[in-house]
C-alpha cells in the first residue's frame, strides 16, 4: 500500500491512488465500519486499467483517518429513538471530506462510486456538490426512508452487540458477519476474507467509530427529497439477496433520481464477490461514459 494523508478541514483523510494522474478521477467511498481496503486492490487496479485515476480512502472514524474518540459512541436507545445527546458528525460532513480530498489532489470533478453507507455519502456528494460529480454509482445502498432498505432482523445483533476484543475475535466476527450478509450464490474466498479482516484490525483495532458512523446514518433520516435533486448520470446496483440493505433500498434510490439506471445482480448479497467484478466494473465504466454525453444540470442553469 502507498498510503498518503490529506488535510480536509479539521480532519486528516488517509487515501491511496491507482492509475495515471492525467486520467479522469474516480472516487471510491466505502461503507459502515469498513476501511478503504474494502475496495480490493485488484478491483481498484482493474478500474484503473479502464482509464481512470482511482482514489480510495478511509472515511473519518475508520482506518488511518481521524477518529472522534472525544465523542462517546451512541447508546442503543439513542439509535432507536433517533435522538442523540451528541452527534459526532453527519453524512454531509463525511461527503465534504471526499470533496476536500479532491481539493487536496487538485481535482475539480470526479466520478463517484459508493457502497452501502458509502452510497449514501456518494448520493450526498452528488446532491450537494453537483458541479463536482461527473457520474454517480450507488451500490447496495438506500435513501434512508424507513419503509425501504431495512436490514433482516438477524442482522441487528451485529449492530448492537459488544465489539470483539482482540484480533482473533475480530477476524472470527467478520467471518460470521459475511456468512450472514455475504452473497449466497457466489464463492467466497475465506482465506482472503480472514486476511482482509486481520489487516483491518492491524490498521484500526478499535470499533468505536462504527456506532458513530451509524449515528450519522440514522440522524440523516429520510433523504429522498435531497436524492431527487441529483442530476448526474446515475447507476444503482443492488444484490437480490442483500440482508443488510434490502433491495427495496436500491429500487427507491433509482426511482428518486431522474434517468437513473437500476441493475439488480441475482444472488449477490451485501459484499462485492470477485465473480461479479467484471459486471460491476463494466457498468461503472458505461455509466461514466454517459457523463460525456450529457450537459451537467449546473451548467444548464448557468
Amino acid at each position: 500500500m502507498n498510503e498518503q494523508l490529506a488535510k480536509a478541514g479539521d480532519v486528516e483523510i488517509c487515501f491511496e491512488t491507482f492509475g495515471e494522474e492525467s486520467n479522469p478521477a474516480l472516487l471510491l467511498v466505502m461503507g459502515l465500519g469498513t476501511q478503504m481496503i474494502g475496495w480490493h486492490e485488484d478491483f481498484c487496479r482493474e478500474l484503473a486499467g479502464r482509464g481512470f485515476r482511482v482514489i480510495r480512502y478511509d472515511n473519518r472514524d475508520s482506518g488511518h483517518s481521524t477518529h472522534f474518540e472525544s465523542v462517546p459512541p451512541p447508546r442503543p436507545l439513542e439509535l432507536f429513538t433517533r435522538k442523540f445527546k451528541k452527534l459526532a458528525y453527519t453524512l454531509a460532513d463525511m461527503a465534504d471530506d471526499g470533496m476536500r480530498l479532491l481539493d487536496h489532489l487538485g481535482i475539480e470533478r470526479a466520478h463517484v462510486v459508493g457502497a452501502s453507507m458509502g452510497g449514501m455519502i456518494a448520493q450526498t456528494m452528488a446532491a450537494r456538490h453537483p458541479e463536482r460529480v461527473l457520474s454517480l454509482t450507488s451500490i447496495m445502498s438506500t435513501t434512508g426512508a424507513r419503509h425501504v432498505g431495512n436490514p433482516a432482523l438477524k442482522v441487528y445483533p451485529f449492530f448492537l452487540g459488544r465489539p470483539p476484543r482482540g484480533k482473533d475475535a475480530y477476524v472470527e466476527r467478520t467471518e460470521k458477519i459475511f456468512a450472514l450478509i455475504g452473497s449466497p450464490d457466489f464463492d467466497r474466498d475465506e482465506d482472503e476474507l480472514r486476511k482482509l479482516a486481520a489487516l483491518s484490525y492491524d490498521r484500526d483495532p478499535t470499533s468505536a467509530g462504527t456506532p458513530r458512523q451509524l449515528a450519522a446514518i440514522v440522524a440523516g433520516g429520510n433523504r429522498t427529497a435531497e436524492v431527487r435533486r441529483i442530476k448526474a448520470p446515475t447507476l444503482v446496483i443492488h444484490g437480490t439477496k442483500d440482508k443488510m440493505v434490502a433491495r427495496s433500498g436500491g429500487r427507491a434510490t433509482a426511482r428518486a433520481i431522474s434517468g437513473a439506471k437500476l441493475e439488480l445482480i441475482e444472488g449477490m448479497g451485501h459484499d462485492l464477490p470477485r465473480a461479479v467484478w467484471p459486471r460491476i466494473i463494466d457498468a461503472i465504466a458505461a455509466n461514466a461514459a454517459r457523463a460525456g454525453q450529457e450537459v451537467p444540470a449546473w451548467q444548464q442553469a448557468s
